[in-house]
């Protein structure tokens, strides 16, 4: 079984990685960026589907701007089924989004697939899951038990009025968090696709396009060992790079998501950065792949 990376290249933010296929994207980042129709989602879905190797390893997408391409690749896991979906990251990406799909409302979609068991969204420490959001949250694959939140720090008591105290897992801190999640999942016999936004870490550690959260880069490490011989899929985001949108609502939505702005001086900095984490990520989810 290979275990070559893919690189899904819209924006140029991922760096050379050993044996990968390269996928020059760039022609869509204006069109899938941040969000999009799902009739263009649809088509730049066939259009990755036909490049892909039938056989691969780690795919890298670029930016968190592109977390929602993970619907896809788990669709192509259809035949394992029934496995897990383990997504670390500092939002749910559950979030209403009214014109398609986004890097914030894909996990609805893959808890909605019959072949996935469940979905475990991990680290999360941003406001997206406070009482304040609670409305722009989707609450059905949470009132179904496909769905659970691990959450960091957030006061998520209106869940409980809610009835839904069985789908968040609250800690306060991120050590609590990572014991409770070692100890299930060394437990467990399930298949894993294993889904990583990088804004899950703290910025002390990688600088990335969106808030982050607290976790460190030797949480992810535990985190994969202990997936050891279950990961069956996995997809990398969360690189940085910097953009500007040419279509105005795209602007105007970064702009009220409070995406911070990159600084020119620093970028290929933290772009190295970056670079040295994926290269660490990638050795140990190899290692964690089924012999």
């Amino acid at each position: 079984m290979s275990t070559a990376p893919v690189i899904l290249d819209f924006d140029r933010s991922v760096g050379a990685l050993p044996g990968a296929t390269r996928i020059d994207l760039a022609g869509w980042q204006e069109a899938i960026r941040f969000g999009c129709s799902l009739g263009r989602f649809r088509d730049v879905a066939r259009v990755i589907n036909d490049c892909m190797p039938a056989d691969h390893g780690c795919v890298f997408l670029g930016s968190g701007d592109f977390h929602h391409l993970t619907w896809p690749l788990v669709e192509r896991h259809a035949a394992c089924g029934p496995f897990d979906v383990i997504v670390f990251d500092n939002h749910p990406d559950n979030m209403r989004f009214p014109f398609g799909v986004h890097c914030g409302s894909w996990v609805r979609k893959v808890a909605s697939l019959p072949f996935v068991a469940h979905v475990h969204v991990v680290g999360i420490s941003s406001a997206d899951v406070s009482a304040a959001h609670a409305w722009e949250n989707h609450l059905t694959p949470l009132r179904r038990r496909k769905l659970s939140y691990w959450t960091i720090g957030v006061d998520a008591r209106w869940a409980a009025r809610l009835g839904l105290a069985h789908a968040f897992r609250n800690f306060d801190t991120r050590t609590a968090l990572l014991d409770r999640f070692l100890d299930e999942q060394r437990g467990s016999t399930r298949p894993v696709y294993l889904s990583i936004d990088k804004d899950v870490l703290s910025p002390d550690v990688a600088h990335t396009n969106w808030d982050q959260g607290r976790l460190l880069d030797t949480d992810l490490f535990a985190a994969i060992e202990a997936l050891h011989g279950r990961v069956l899929g996995s997809d990398i985001t969360g690189d940085i790079s910097a953009y500007r949108y040419a279509t105005w609502w795209k602007r105007k939505l970064s702009a009220l998501d409070e995406q911070p702005e990159i600084d020119p001086a620093r970028l290929a900095g933290w772009q190295a950065q970056q670079h040295a984490l994926n290269l660490s990520l990638l050795a140990r989810i190899d290692a964690a792949r089924p012999s």
